[in-house]
């Protein structure tokens, strides 16, 4: 996510991989209460059910074959997901995203390819516009984009003084990267701005839409709520309460409307870790064994900072049409497991839930007191 106030310490972009967000409820404000006077927010949007494949070597097995993940993403879209994404990072051990994805393009057919969260701080701006159109044409117009300035902790420093870019104003050059992309896309000869200048451009790789592909904004701080309101397509946070959703979704939809923007040019999805089993306990288990493994943290800590959903098909299903109601319309799903044959049988699990979730009963609105 971004912001312009670079004292901001709890903006982040990588909701997968970093360090997870503060827990929204140490600063939550108090649900408002549903109106029957306001439209469903959302309304033209339909459900999108996703998943995030697991390019991170900490949900492989020795045995697992990288080259599988491929495969992976082909089932996934045959099972019926609308949406692959991908982690990024700078020297973990995981497939760099913009790699994935380019196989992905060649390989799969209708879903959206996805980053969940892309850093652009990683790589150099120009460079990145050229790769992100190539990947745009080579899957027929499939890319979207979500996009942060990553963590404050070990995840989000060290990786700026890696890439030999200032920790400061992170979140201002951040705007600024995805106003350069899109100038490019459009055909601009010049560019102005406060971190990049650049004349006499050279013609760039067009993606399929004029504007470029569809840019979302990571993380739910205040700041970051009015910036995705008055400049990005979508929204990618995973709160762990669904009103907490709701409310950031209201925050959301008043900035654009404030910025002469229609709230419903912008996408609401969600980041979600899901586990199911035939038995509540051993999926609560198996996604405990998940976060120690991913985060180093047990399953009670992790619960109270990310978006969970784990027991049986129809409990995980039940926590996920609260989002929906919360106003979410593209469920980006990472299944809670340790190996690619693991991931497989997830995957499966929670294709099954695809026709309900997909076909949900309005949205709730809620707005705050006294509006």
């Amino acid at each position: 996510m971004n912001t312009t106030n670079p004292a901001d310490p709890t903006d982040t972009g990588e909701p997968p991989a970093a360090a997870p967000q503060r827990d929204p409820r140490a600063t939550r404000r108090t649900p408002p209460p549903p109106s029957a006077d306001e439209p469903p927010p959302n309304a033209t949007h339909p459900i999108h059910l996703g998943v995030l494949l697991p390019t991170g070597t900490a949900q492989w097995s020795k045995d697992d074959d990288p080259r599988d993940l491929i495969a992976l993403g082909r089932t996934a879209e045959h099972l019926g997901f609308t949406s692959l994404f991908v982690n990024d990072s700078l020297i973990t051990p995981r497939i760099e995203a913009l790699t994935m994805l380019a196989a992905l393009a060649a390989t799969t057919e209708t879903a959206t390819l996805g980053t969940g969260a892309l850093l652009p701080f990683l790589r150099r701006p120009v460079q990145t516009a050229q790769t992100l159109a190539s990947i745009d044409l080579l899957s027929h117009g499939r890319l979207a984009l979500a996009v942060g300035a990553g963590f404050p902790g070990r995840f989000g420093r060290p990786f700026y003084d890696l890439s030999e870019v200032p920790w400061p104003r992170r979140f201002a050059r951040l705007d600024e990267t995805v106003r350069l992309w899109r100038a490019l896309w459009q055909g601009a000869d010049s560019f102005h701005g406060e971190f990049h200048h650049f004349t006499d451009l050279p013609p760039a790789l067009r993606p399929t839409r004029p504007t470029g592909p569809p840019v979302w904004l990571a993380g739910a701080t205040p700041t970051a709520l009015a910036r995705t309101g008055r400049l990005y397509d979508g929204w990618l946070p995973y709160p762990p309460d669904p009103a907490d959703y709701t409310t950031g979704l209201h925050d959301i939809h008043q900035a654009a409307t404030a910025a002469g923007r229609s709230p419903e040019a912008i996408t609401p999805a969600l980041f979600v870790t899901v586990r199911i089993d035939d038995d509540p306990q051993t999926a609560r288990a198996a996604l405990d064994d998940y976060a120690r493994a991913t985060y180093g943290m047990p399953l009670p800590e992790l619960e109270k900072i990310q978006a969970v959903a784990a027991g049986t098909a129809e409990q995980v299903a039940q926590r996920l049409d609260r989002y929906v109601t919360a106003g979410a319309r593209h469920l980006v799903t990472r299944p809670a497991a340790l190996n690619l044959r693991a991931q497989r049988e997830q995957m499966e699990r929670v294709a099954v839930l695809i026709p309900d979730l997909t076909t949900p009963s309005p949205p709730r609105t809620r707005v705050r007191p006294g509006q």
